[in-house]
């Protein structure tokens, strides 16, 4: 296994935890939200089930970018009902005082850390040559000495 190789399966890995973490944290949570304001509760159960989709997708996918983007979409999603709930508060009067220990915390740091190791798998993709070249099919060989011409 080459180094490539080792790096995208230590970020697919890293990205697996920190998804079923942040799908259990949000399902250990949706009972008692469904009961406080219905719909963060179902929000809650709707993320972790994306999660958890999120990551069986990084483990069986060959080409797992849409898996990468929901999960980061979803995270940052999180992340920002997170800050604004205890800010502004969220529609219908929903306002959170603190961090909910230990889940806020938690919670933040699963999904923060699935960002950065999502910005880390593409800059590791794009670094070694492996995102697709704009300007030509993915499959399509370019013979060496030749690239994109200044004009096209």
């Amino acid at each position: 296994m080459n180094s490539t190789q080792t790096a995208e399966v230590t970020l697919k890995g890293l990205a697996v935890c920190c998804a079923i973490g942040n799908a259990v944290l949000h399902t250990l949570l949706v009972p008692d939200h469904l009961e406080e304001m219905f719909y963060i509760g179902v929000l809650f159960a709707v993320g972790s089930a994306v999660m958890l989709v999120v990551a069986m997708a990084l483990v069986i996918l060959k080409r797992p970018l849409a898996a990468w983007l929901t999960g980061a979409l979803v995270s940052l999603g999180m992340i920002v009902g997170f800050l604004l709930s205890r800010t502004v508060g969220l529609p219908g009067g929903y306002y959170e005082a603190g961090w909910e220990p230990p889940y806020g915390l938690l919670s933040l740091l699963a999904e923060g850390l699935f960002v950065l190791t999502f910005v880390a798998w593409l800059g590791e993709r794009t670094a070694h040559g492996a995102a697709p070249h704009p300007y030509r099919a993915v499959d399509e060989p370019v013979a060496a000495g030749r690239g994109v011409s200044k004009g096209r």
